[in-house]
């Protein structure tokens, strides 16, 4: 009982520290401070610190990976296509929206993973992921019109971002899925990270872009990076270990909630009654591929 009261609670946790990294960002960007220095140095920083956790309790599996090629070249592909561009659209989606619309619209992604797999598996889904899939795409309607036809809410520019950071969310989820099992999720997601902001860095030349170290920028950072990434991740980590990845993906569908609230009350931005419903239609989409999956977990069990 205690276990699982831990692992709940440590899920919850991070997944309101990933709404306060979106607000954090938000926050930052509105200080004139660019999204490529914002997405070098988050991943940069972050990747650091896991791998040097990493490093201090498992020595000998950084060395490892390391003189394996194959592996590293894996973990680059990986950092390129799913880590890297995922931080960059949904900082670029925030930028264009704001934290509460962008971490919504990411939200997607788990209906995008079912669409994937039925295809690979060359099945027809059932018909709670049929409703979860219309759920999904009805509340980014809503969400980007306002639930009228002919006007869109959102910026061309912000939907194509918000969207964006969904399907590179889906490939982030999607594409290290060996590593981990092999390797484990800290050390494959903190060098992940340190190569994608080490050629982020160098591509868009971001040491060039000021980044404003003033009093009231540092908390920002702080929730951006420390809590919002290196805490959030571990958290949601040591929670999954406790009581399941399935249950911890549907207490994680608490992120967009959280990230909705920081935005109104810290942020002040303004959603009418209509964007809520559209809120809640894709997080029941969320929940319900993830409750189909938490009863194919327990019929296993039986």
């Amino acid at each position: 009982m205690k276990k699982s009261f831990n692992g709940t609670v440590l899920i919850v946790l991070a997944a309101i520290a990933w709404g306060i990294s979106g607000v954090s960002g938000q926050f930052l960007m509105k200080q004139g401070i660019s999204v490529h220095l914002l997405t070098s140095l988050r991943l940069l920083i972050s990747g650091l610190l896991l791998v040097g956790a990493v490093a201090w309790k498992q020595p000998q599996q950084i060395k490892a990976v390391l003189k394996d090629k194959k592996v590293l070249a894996g973990i680059f592909g990986f950092s390129i296509c799913g880590l890297l561009l995922n931080q960059f659209s949904y900082l670029q989606a925030i930028h264009y929206t704001n934290a509460g619309t962008a971490t919504v619209l990411q939200y997607m992604s788990p209906v995008l993973v079912l669409t994937v797999i039925c295809i690979k598996n060359r099945s027809l889904p059932t018909i709670g992921e049929v409703i979860s899939i219309l759920f999904a795409i009805l509340g980014t309607f809503i969400i980007a019109t306002h639930g009228q036809l002919g006007n869109l809410a959102l910026s061309p520019v912000g939907l194509f971002w918000g969207l964006f950071s969904a399907v590179t969310y889906t490939l982030y989820m999607l594409l290290p899925i060996k590593l981990i099992h092999k390797w484990g999720s800290l050390l494959v997601i903190g060098l992940g990270m340190v190569m994608g902001g080490m050629v982020f860095g160098l591509v868009s030349r971001s040491w060039q872009y000021n980044p404003y170290f003033q009093a009231e920028n540092l908390l920002a950072y702080f929730g951006l990076i420390i809590v919002g990434s290196v805490f959030a991740y571990t958290a949601f980590l040591k929670g999954v270990s406790l009581i399941g990845a399935v249950k911890g993906s549907l207490l994680a569908a608490i992120e967009p909630i959280a990230a909705v609230f920081f935005s109104v009350t810290i942020m002040k931005d303004i959603f009418y009654p209509i964007d809520f419903l559209g809120i809640l239609l894709i997080i029941l989409a969320v929940l319900i591929i993830s409750i189909k999956d938490l009863l194919a977990v327990n019929k296993e069990k039986i």
